[in-house]
């Protein structure tokens, strides 16, 4: 192998002859010491500095091809790593550590995997897909990014972005990352402060939003009107239920008990189990919808066997019923508002709907179902009679089949 020494400059580097077949030549640079460029027989000519280390072992580290590569870029790049190397820093440590490091992806796998809330419990399913979702959109990109590659200016442009439209999913993902990056130094797995923490969030704004008396009667006529009864009969047990959109969509027969008019829900967003006491009006929609599927209440087409996003049906409920400004989850807070204007306490409301709070956690352990139930059939009768479909105290069914 011949080592030659020339001053590195585009005209001498494009004249380089090739060597033979299977063969490779080292140059040397007159003006920087340790750079060098390798040519191969197929014409690949590549930058390196080469160097012995403290401890008397020879490195090389690979800077990059020319002619991508300048020469004045490879001698800036020479001086700089010399420099570290004089400190006893090893570029190649650091690059053969990277190579071994932890991504971005892989961490939030295991994360998904071993997580734990604060109870000491695993993250539910519900919380899962929630990060999942969030992930796929805002993190994914970076996925097989290496944590020690990543800068608070990573994270603070990315809520800047996402929060000219929606801060509140800003706040979200950025709360989420600095999770993901919180459970890395806790595994070991990330050295250094958290990349994600310290970024001011936006304000937020909690959502009052609900179904007013006179709102009603045209949200009810629309639903009527909506060719897809799967879709219908979703929204109906949305708003008669207040369950958690996730947890409808997954609503199964095998949860269900008509006869005692009770739908066990497995799992829910805080991690625990809950009873959801059914209206006259919402077992007569799920007797209705006996046999539509042999094991979820609302089937859809996809993998998950089940319905999964309801926006374009949700769309055109509100195109009919002239309504904006109102979301599916608005159908929950829609429930517990009609409660609480029909005299529920905050505890019966906060049962209901499976709230978890410090205040009132001690008075939901005392409440059996009886009082739940009597609250949310007053508040569903107060929302059908507001709506124009029954008079007070008059059950009737609400779902007339529709074909899809």
């Amino acid at each position: 192998m011949a080592e030659k020494k020339i001053n590195f400059t585009k005209a001498v580097l494009d004249a380089l002859p090739l060597p033979d077949a299977g063969k490779r030549d080292t140059y040397h640079d007159l003006k920087t010491s340790g750079l060098q460029l390798r040519v191969t027989s197929n014409g690949v000519k590549t930058f390196s500095l080469f160097r012995r280390v403290k401890n008397g072992s020879p490195e090389r580290v690979t800077l990059g091809r020319y002619p991508d590569m300048t020469p004045e870029q490879a001698r800036n790049e020479s001086v700089r790593l010399n420099g570290l190397l004089v400190q006893g820093i090893n570029p190649n440590t650091d690059a053969r550590a990277l190579k071994t490091e932890t991504t971005l992806q892989e961490l939030f796998d295991e994360f998904l995997k071993h997580r734990r809330n604060k109870r000491g419990a695993f993250l539910s399913e519900v919380t899962k897909r929630s990060y999942r979702y969030d992930f796929a959109l805002y993190l994914e990109k970076w996925g097989k990014r290496k944590l020690s590659q990543f800068k608070d200016t990573d994270f603070s442009k990315l809520h800047a972005d996402i929060g000219k439209e929606h801060p509140t999913t800003a706040n979200r993902v950025i709360a989420m990352a600095s999770s993901l990056f919180g459970y890395a130094a806790e595994r070991k797995l990330f050295k250094g402060a958290n990349p994600a923490q310290g970024i001011k969030k936006f304000p937020e704004t909690k959502r009052d939003r609900f179904l007013q008396s006179d709102e009603l009667p045209a949200f009810f006529k629309a639903l009527a009107e909506e060719p897809n009864d799967t879709f219908r009969d979703y929204f109906l047990i949305a708003l008669l239920t207040g369950a958690r959109r996730s947890n409808v969509l997954e609503m199964a027969w095998s949860q269900i008990n008509l006869e005692r008019a009770e739908w066990r829900i497995p799992t829910t967003k805080n991690g625990e189990p809950q009873t959801v006491t059914l209206s006259p009006e919402a077992v007569e929609i799920l007797r209705n919808r006996q046999g539509c599927h042999a094991v979820w209440v609302f089937p859809g087409a996809g993998a998950t066997g089940h319905i999964v996003e309801p926006k374009k049906a949700w769309a055109r409920v509100l195109d009919r019923a002239g309504l904006d400004n109102l979301r599916i989850h608005d159908l929950r807070r829609t429930l517990g508002s009609w409660q609480a204007k029909t005299g529920a306490s905050l505890a019966i409301v906060g049962k209901s709907l499976n709230h978890k709070s410090p205040s009132t956690t001690a008075i939901y352990a005392r409440l059996d179902l009886d009082p739940v139930r009597e609250s949310v059939e007053r508040a569903t009768g107060a929302m059908l009679a507001a709506g124009g479909l029954k008079a007070s105290g008059e059950i009737i069914p609400i779902n007339k089949r529709k074909q899809a």
